[in-house]
């Protein structure tokens, strides 16, 4: 069970200011009739005591959070004799609600109610109304202030659930985006396992071969470096394309073989046409680029079909790949916002798997609003 004390605000300069002068505003009304009478009667050396009394009810009540039953006893004890002590039994008994323990509500309430019928025997007064009349409004007094403190608490647990789900909505999705990081990173180890070993070892058999071979003329010892150069020049071109085949962490099978490229995004394009989708695809690119830029690409515009198949279908999606080895590799994907397609999910991590890649590969990538359009829009070094 949730301790009510966890909704309890942290209290200001300003928050204590305004509490002490609504106790003070109080305690100046239920001294209005009571003082004047005490004079008329000969009583007037009550009116210090009743001010001494009250005062150690203002100072008891500031430990209202820490023992709040307690303080309740107190400040109402004090104010069954005391006018001046009226304005802080009536905060004590508003804080007292404001948990919502109910057999601390129904205690305190009793107890008022009890101390007010004290209060109006003891302290001379106009004592002309009947008890009924003065009971029942003893009755009403501690009913609304009761209830004032509850709605006030419930209000502040309202508060801090709702801060708590945003707190807790935050870092759930910091998590998801770290993990998409962290997954993205993990492919790319994957691969590296799996593609630059086998380059590798490769590379190390025809150097090794070459180191025992003694009876070569130049002419074949050419050749075999030459091959140990290709073999290497494949490894780096692994490497920094850090793209390829990924394993499945659960059965270890193959899940993308072979893996696109540049010259499937062609395929991609008319595959999703012909599934219905809506597409202006243009290719202004003066040449084919490297294999790895055409892996991040088929990404890029992969990534692209898929967001807008989820959130904007049969809206207009404008494709366009323009570049030179100079200027490096541009693709720019558009399409009118809409609405989802039901029972599609959608957790907006593919961007943020996406944007590692292109990052990765020396690019940049970056997407968001346009008017009433969503752009996508990534660079490429030709060479990564």
């Amino acid at each position: 069970m949730t301790d009510p004390a966890e909704f309890q605000p942290r209290l200001g300069a300003w928050g204590r200011t305004w509490r002490v002068l609504l106790m003070l505003l109080i305690s100046g009304l239920a001294m209005v009739e009571p003082y004047p009478l005490l004079v008329e009667h000969g009583h007037a050396w009550w009116i210090p005591v009743d001010l001494l009394l009250g005062l150690l009810a203002f100072v008891a009540v500031h430990f209202r959070r820490r023992r709040p039953m307690v303080v309740v006893l107190v400040v109402v004890g004090l104010a069954c004799v005391s006018s001046f002590a009226i304005g802080p039994s009536v905060l004590a008994l508003v804080s007292l609600a404001t948990r919502r323990v109910y057999w601390e509500i129904a205690v305190g309430s009793a107890l008022s109610i009890v101390g007010a019928e004290i209060y109006y025997r003891v302290v001379p007064s106009s004592g002309t109304d009947p008890m009924w009349i003065s009971f029942t409004a003893n009755v009403a007094a501690a009913g609304a202030i009761a209830a004032w403190g509850m709605y006030i608490g419930s209000r502040r647990e309202l508060l801090w659930t709702l801060r708590q789900r945003a707190e807790r909505a935050e870092a759930e999705q910091d998590l998801r985006l770290s993990k998409a990081k962290v997954d993205e990173r993990s492919r790319i180890a994957r691969e590296m396992h799996d593609v630059l070993a086998h380059r590798i070892s490769q590379v190390s058999m025809h150097a090794g071969a070459l180191s025992y071979r003694t009876d070569l003329d130049a002419d074949a010892l050419r050749e075999g470096i030459a091959e140990v150069q290709v073999r290497a020049n494949e490894a780096l071109d692994d490497l920094r394309g850090v793209l390829g085949v990924l394993r499945d962490p659960a059965t270890g099978e193959v899940t993308h073989r072979p893996q696109p490229t540049y010259e499937d995004i062609g395929a991609l394009v008319a595959e999703a046409v012909a599934d219905g989708a809506r597409i202006a695809y243009e290719d202004e690119l003066v040449a084919d680029p490297p294999v790895a830029v055409g892996r991040a690409l088929y990404r890029v515009v992969q990534e692209g079909i898929t967001n807008a198949q989820k959130h904007a279908p049969g809206a207009l999606l404008s494709i366009c790949l323009r570049g030179t080895p100079e200027d490096g590799v541009e693709v720019r994907l558009r399409n009118p916002y809409g609405f989802s397609a039901p029972g599609v999910p959608g957790a907006g991590l593919g961007l943020v798997g996406l944007s590692e890649r292109v990052d990765l590969a020396g690019g940049h990538l970056t997407h968001g609003r346009d008017g009433d359009a969503f752009v996508v829009h990534a660079w490429l070094p030709w060479a990564p």
